[in-house]
């Protein structure tokens, strides 16, 4: 078994993607704990319309994986539902990450998700999550390259700062996924049967295909987790 420093030190990133390159996507998680310890292994879910897909595999693969939901204190109460109906399907063990109340209350009273929605995302999203991101070295992440054009451009192994994210389905097509979903009979989120293809934060999501009602005509498209945010050594 190949430790953390060995990772570090011998392979780089583009390393690490050619090894895991040849295996399914379901082996890739399974090979990642053998190279990394699970206590060092970061997993979070918005449990939104694609969500399920991983939770039901780390399910299988390690039961013990801590999932950890920020809560944003915007969700929609179906979110809310639907990932405790995961939770109790898969006996999931979620960690709940809540934002700095003070903060959290003043983009509620001034309502920033409308002229400050960078900001919003940061105070209510990003910043919850930095203290837990110093604790792992490497982030499991649902993304696949048939989502957006961001996406269509990562690996499945890249340095985010000072964490490595690991996106185990990145070139995975859509047919595989719904493939998936479909003989597996999981569970879906409630909105996505009422025209939802993504969801988020109540204020920044309305219906639409994909991606497509996420911060619609705002051109945002990410709310930071994924693009290179968590750069802890910021010039």
């Amino acid at each position: 078994m190949m430790n953390y420093s060995q990772v570090e030190t011998e392979l780089s990133v583009e390393e690490l993607s050619e090894i895991f390159r040849p295996y399914s996507y379901q082996e890739r998680i399974e090979k990642l704990y053998e190279y990394f310890d699970a206590e060092d292994i970061l997993v979070t879910s918005s449990f939104g319309t694609k969500s399920v897909f991983l939770l039901h595999l780390l399910s299988h693969i390690n039961p013990e994986q801590k999932i950890h939901f920020i809560d944003t204190t915007y969700h929609f109460p179906e979110t809310i539902a639907y990932k405790n109906q995961l939770i109790q399907a898969f006996d999931l063990k979620v960690v709940d990450v809540k934002p700095e109340a003070s903060e959290n209350a003043l983009t509620k009273e001034e309502k920033w998700w409308i002229e400050h929605p960078k900001m919003c995302c940061t105070i209510n999203k990003i910043s919850p999550l930095e203290p837990i991101i110093t604790k792992h070295k490497v982030w499991i992440a649902g993304l696949m390259a048939f989502q957006t054009e961001f996406r269509s451009h990562l690996d499945i192994f890249a340095e985010q700062g000072d964490i490595i994210k690991f996106h185990p389905f990145i070139d995975i097509d859509e047919g595989e996924f719904l493939y998936h979903l479909s003989y597996h009979q999981l569970p879906k989120h409630p909105l996505e049967a009422l025209g939802y293809g993504s969801i988020g934060c109540t204020h920044c999501t309305q219906q639409g295909e994909g991606r497509s009602g996420r911060w619609a005509a705002s051109g945002k498209t990410e709310c930071g987790l994924h693009p290179n945010y968590f750069l802890r050594n910021k010039v």
